[in-house]
């Protein structure tokens, strides 16, 4: 490896490719599917991370630039399960992008009085306007972002934990088990994006650099979401408000916590949706050019253009996602489904890509568990497999040999 990036700027990429500004709405989406309960799903994907982020790790340390997760798909599977795969991620960006823009909105409603669908559609706008104009969010501003919500989970943790009350957590379990995995299917929102370390894994200085970046990662991401999950039901109650950060913020700061935590909201949520789309637009743009979308939307996808063509796709694709939205949990539960069957693929490719040893064993580990999280989305695994057969469809009329398609 010939790269310059140290375990530290590793480890922020990392934390800021599995934490997204989901995290401000999951442990109200959790709690109504679960009750106190749902610490125990919060603790179930936690320990689903640690065999698959090893994974990613050892797959991007053997292979580095390896071009994503569906390049690597292609080289165990072959060009058709490629496509597929690059099709779960592309066709996950409409419903995610606007799950997170209404995520901002609910925090602008209950904090600032704007109306929440108004804000998400403003949201956006500024961010399709700026993949336009090719505005990219840097390296250091994604860093920042990155920072600014780790310190906002902290600060809302560390400040409402003196409030938690016992009671809160009876009745524990008041849906059973059903209950828990229907948490559990949510919650894969916060649990995929490991597979980043396959992009990574040739900026770091050394061999060991992506393995001690994502052990790092992993502590990072286990105790933020372990004192979120846990001081959120604490403090208010398995029946939390939409905006949990809100409540966990002014009771521990005061009235002052709700203008801040609306303004840092929408920074949160632009930032991730205006990077996603950068990606996708990309990402369409490649399926094109192997044959998974029709060849007029490869235009613009060299290095240093930007592909119009994909990213109106994208937009065409929103618009009725926004226009028929109707519930945000419906949305962030098919997100999960397409990003679960994404990383779930990542992992079984790994099985066959590793050499025999200890990696091999923690991907077959990490396999099984990917597919029983998977399994967890229940019905909204429809979403995945619509994609899929639109894929398959796709690459047959189109019969091209690549294995480029990157995520």
């Amino acid at each position: 490896m010939n790269g310059h990036m140290g375990a530290w700027h590793g480890t922020a990429l990392l934390v800021g490719a599995v934490l997204g500004p989901g995290m401000l709405v999951l442990p109200h989406l959790a709690a109504a599917s679960a009750g106190p309960a749902s610490v125990l799903a919060w603790a179930g994907m936690l320990a689903l991370s640690v065999p698959v982020a090893l994974t990613f790790a050892a797959l991007g340390t053997r292979y580095p630039g390896g071009g994503g997760v569906a390049a690597v798909v292609g080289l165990a599977f072959g060009r058709r399960a490629a496509a597929v795969t690059g099709w779960w991620f592309y066709g996950a960006v409409p419903i995610g992008t606007v799950a997170g823009a209404l995520v901002g909105g609910q925090y602008v409603e209950a904090c600032l009085g704007l109306d929440a669908t108004l804000a998400a559609c403003l949201i956006l706008a500024a961010a399709f306007a700026a993949n336009a104009a090719g505005l990219r969010t840097s390296g250091r501003l994604q860093i920042g972002f990155v920072a600014l919500l780790v310190a906002l989970l902290a600060t809302a943790v560390i400040s409402a934990a003196p409030h938690a009350d016992p009671a809160n957590f009876t009745p524990f379990a008041p849906y059973g088990l059903a209950g828990v995995a229907g948490a559990a299917g949510v919650l894969m929102f916060a649990f995929v994006g490991w597979e980043a370390a396959s992009h990574l894994s040739g900026e770091f200085a050394g061999r060991n650099g992506l393995l001690r970046a994502t052990a790092a990662t992993l502590v990072v991401i286990g105790l933020l979401y372990a004192g979120v999950s846990v001081t959120s039901v604490g403090v208010l109650g398995a029946d939390m408000s939409a905006v949990p950060l809100t409540g966990m913020l002014e009771l521990g700061l005061g009235p002052v916590a709700r203008p801040v935590t609306g303004v840092v909201a929408v920074l949160l949520t632009f930032g991730a949706v205006n990077t996603y789309l950068a990606g996708a637009a990309r990402l369409g743009a490649a399926l094109a050019a192997d044959g998974a979308l029709p060849r007029w939307f490869a235009r613009g996808g060299a290095p240093g253009q930007t592909p119009y063509r994909s990213l109106g796709l994208v937009l065409a694709l929103s618009v009725p996602v926004l226009v028929w939205a109707v519930d945000l949990d419906v949305l962030m539960r098919a997100t999960s489904a397409c990003l679960a069957a994404v990383t779930s693929a990542g992992v079984a490719a790994a099985v066959r890509m590793l050499p025999a040893g200890r990696h091999r064993v923690t991907a077959i580990v990490g396999t099984g568990m990917s597919l029983l999280g998977l399994a967890f989305c229940g019905a909204y695994l429809l979403v995945p497999a619509v994609l899929g057969a639109v894929a398959l469809a796709a690459t047959g009329l189109n019969p091209r040999r690549s294995y480029k398609i990157g995520l």
